[in-house]
Formats: C-alpha cells, sequence, structure tokens
C-alpha cells in the first residue's frame, strides 16, 4: 500500500487526522523512502494530495526534523507556489528544518525574506520563526537576521508583537537582548490586556539572557 493512500484526501476525509497519523508513524519508523514519497507528491497535479503532503512533512518535522531536512530545496520552492497551502507549510517544514539545518535554511535567506513580506499571516508567523531558529546557530547568522528582526518587530501590527517577539525569542541572546528589549518596550503603549502581559513576560525573559 502506497503512502499516498493513507492521506486524508485518498481516504474521502475533510479532516486532518489521518495525516497527522501517517507523520507519526512515518516518523515513529523513520520511514525515508515513505517521506521521500510524500516529499514527490508536492508537485502532484491534484492539489488536495499536495497540501495533505505538505501537512504530513511539517507534521513528521515537528517530531523529528532531521527527517525532513533534505528536502529543503522542495520546501523553498513551495514559498514561490500560487497554491497558498504549499506556501505557508513549506514555511512552517522550514522553521522545523531550520532547528537542525540552519546551513540549508540561511542559502535561501532572500527568499524567505520575500515570502514573508508578500505571504498570508500563517506564513509570517513560520517565517519569524525560521529567521530566528537559523539566526541562533551562530553569530554570523544572529549579524545577518537580528537586525532585519528586529526592524519587522518595531514596524509591524500591534497585536503580531507579542506573539512575533516569542518566536523571535530563540535568536536572542546575552550580546543582542539589550537592542532586543529596547525595541520590544517601545511597543508597550500600543497594546493592551493579555497582549500587554505577554509581552512584558517576553521582555522578562529577554533580559535574563
Amino acid at each position: 500500500m502506497s503512502v499516498i493512500d493513507k492521506l486524508a484526501c485518498s481516504l474521502g476525509r475533510r479532516d486532518e487526522v489521518p495525516n497527522q497519523e501517517l507523520a507519526r508513524d512515518l516518523a515513529a519508523r523513520k520511514d525515508k523512502k515513505g517521506i521521500r514519497e510524500i516529499a514527490e507528491n508536492l508537485w502532484n497535479k491534484d492539489k488536495n494530495i499536495q497540501a495533505d503532503c505538505i501537512k504530513v512533512l511539517y507534521e513528521v518535522g515537528c517530531i523529528e526534523p532531521k527527517l525532513i531536512a533534505d528536502y529543503t530545496g522542495d520546501f523553498v520552492k513551495c514559498l514561490k507556489s500560487r497554491n497558498n497551502r504549499l506556501v505557508w507549510g513549506g514555511m512552517t517544514a522550514l522553521a522545523e528544518v531550520a532547528k537542525v539545518n540552519p546551513d540549508a535554511v540561511f542559502k535561501h535567506l532572500d527568499e524567505i525574506k520575500k515570502a514573508k513580506e508578500t505571504g498570508s499571516v500563517i506564513t509570517v508567523d513560520n517565517a519569524i520563526s525560521t529567521l530566528a531558529y537559523t539566526a541562533a546557530a551562530n553569530d554570523k547568522y544572529n549579524k545577518v537576521i537580528f537586525p532585519y528582526l528586529l526592524q519587522h518587530l518595531s514596524s509591524c501590527r500591534p497585536r503580531e508583537v507579542p506573539q512575533h517577539s516569542e518566536r523571535t525569542l530563540p535568536a536572542v541572546n546575552s550580546s543582542n537582548k539589550t537592542d532586543f528589549v529596547k525595541t520590544l518596550e517601545k511597543r508597550l503603549e500600543d497594546l493592551s490586556g493579555s497582549g500587554l502581559a505577554r509581552l512584558k513576560k517576553v521582555i522578562k525573559q529577554a533580559a535574563n539572557r
């Protein structure tokens, strides 16, 4: 039985449970052949198969990022797709890859930034995570990426600030935390309620690094 037969759309299902179960199974068995077949079908003519395949891949990545790291090029290609499901799904997968192979992700910085500037809310959210995990890898990457993240935090919509500052935290270290905190403190007046509380918590976490 092909792994494609286990996708939600192949089973006539509209929920994501079959895809999640397939991802858990592939990750548990470290089934590289099955994962390769899923990756190859990102470009299937059926958009439902495309959507289910990217879902399976980033779910595998959430469990074991190394199992999808070889498909970084495919995920970057997804960023240029007309199928928005592939765009934000590809960015979600890249956020996982960045944890284990930041070198591969750093090579595609321009494509990631471009997708962030033009993408949906979910694409932007995961782009921040992708950039933050890549920046966390070493000083070289941090010096290139962190100023870009700070610029985003200083200019994004107020409602985005708490979550995006949380997503940026992996890239915060002892040498850049002061700039990070200053940037967030300037946004405090834009927030209230739970958003303000979340931002204050991030500032406190950053100050202790």
